[in-house]
């Protein structure tokens, strides 16, 4: 592993109720390094959403740590940009207009961050549509718009949370390269959380393995194919075991996602 980025240490979540305290997370002890990709898989309500929103600092931890670039996670930070399952575009703004709003909330200059926004229109595939508005797009399209304005302002973190999931299969799977080439261009430290197992393993250099609610990490598995990954790699041998792997601890659970 490279210089670490992101380290997570006996990272616990409790929520609060009428009922008495209701555990999401057990200690989570997790570095990623500069630059890596790793996706995190799970069984629904085992608490990776909930992990990425500590990451994020959205929510505030039990107990444990969260260091980014060395600096400790205690409320949100500039250095992310996160992406959900709904693009959330405001529709009465264009495209471009839309992936400058999170430089606007900022506070910043947006013209300083004119050249970027157009840079990151062309790298994902926007160019042309830069003046349309989101209903006149598709939703790979929208979901496009999206990553852009959650890169525009340079964070070394890009925090993803099942931002495919809406999508039909086939235009996943295109997102799914798009995703690959836009990080590879990027280089920007990835966390992906997924329902998916394929994309999760096309995807990423490494795959966390949640446990059920209270989450932890039950496994985690090195990705060791080629890269750049064409779509065709899902067939190959490696692939499908490293998928049928990573099923096995569902199964074994007893609940397995989609």
């Amino acid at each position: 592993m490279g210089d670490v980025h992101i380290r997570i240490r006996g990272l616990t979540k409790t929520y609060r109720s009428k009922t008495g305290a209701v555990p999401s997370l057990k200690p989570i002890d997790l570095d990623i390094a500069k630059g890596e990709f790793v996706a995190i898989v799970g069984p629904s309500g085992c608490g990776k959403s909930t992990l990425l929103k500590l990451v994020a600092g959205l929510l505030p931890a039990t107990s444990g740590s969260i260091r980014i670039g060395g600096v400790e996670v205690d409320k949100p930070i500039d250095d992310i940009g996160i992406v959900f399952q709904s693009p959330v575009l405001l529709p009465w703004r264009s495209v471009r207009d839309n992936i400058l709003l999170q430089v606007q909330m900022r506070g910043r200059d947006t013209a300083a961050y004119a050249k970027a926004a157009d840079t990151l229109i062309k790298t994902s595939g926007l160019e042309g549509f830069e003046n349309r508005y989101p209903w006149e797009l598709s939703g790979g399209m929208q979901q496009r718009a999206s990553i852009c304005r959650a890169l525009v302002h340079d964070p070394s973190v890009l925090l993803m949370d099942e931002p495919f999931g809406a999508l039909d299969a086939m235009t996943r799977e295109r997102m799914n390269a798009e995703l690959q080439r836009i990080w590879y261009e990027t280089r920007k430290t990835v966390l992906l959380i997924t329902h998916s197992i394929p994309e999760a393993v096309y995807l990423a250099d490494r795959v966390v393995v949640m446990s059920s609610r209270p989450g932890a990490i039950e496994a985690i598995y090195d990705i060791d194919l080629r890269r750049p990954r064409e779509l065709s790699v899902m067939g190959e041998p490696r692939f499908v075991k490293l998928t049928q792997d990573i099923r096995k601890h569902f199964f074994a659970q007893g609940d397995l996602d989609h």
